[in-house]
């Protein structure tokens, strides 16, 4: 299965500027489908950013996320070349993660 998360992050001095974007349906459990039938909620709870076992960002989210969220943030310790991993976890156990360089 191809990922479902897309990352950017640009090296600019000592400054890291990231940005994701994660493919994921977000349904909040109040919307009906054509049938008229209420769709279950399944929406990311964790996100979590780690550059090696530095934490650098962790996120928790709930049904008001819209649909494939961007997340972006700038943070600081990192260089070009370094590897920045992102991952997430739903509300029903299903996850995803992807490693990145910096450029």
């Amino acid at each position: 299965m191809a990922s479902t998360i897309r990352v950017r992050a640009i090296a600019s001095g000592d400054v890291v500027d990231f940005k994701a974007l994660l493919r994921h349906p977000m349904d909040s459990g109040f919307v009906k489908d054509s049938d008229g039938k209420i769709i279950p909620p399944h929406y990311i709870e964790i996100v979590t950013v780690k550059m090696g076992e530095k934490t650098v960002f962790t996120a928790n989210w709930g049904p008001a996320v819209s649909k494939d969220p961007y997340l972006e943030f700038k943070f600081k310790g990192a260089k070009k070349g370094d590897a920045v991993a992102v991952s997430w976890i739903d509300n029903k156990g299903e996850s995803d993660s992807t490693t990145a360089k910096i450029m």
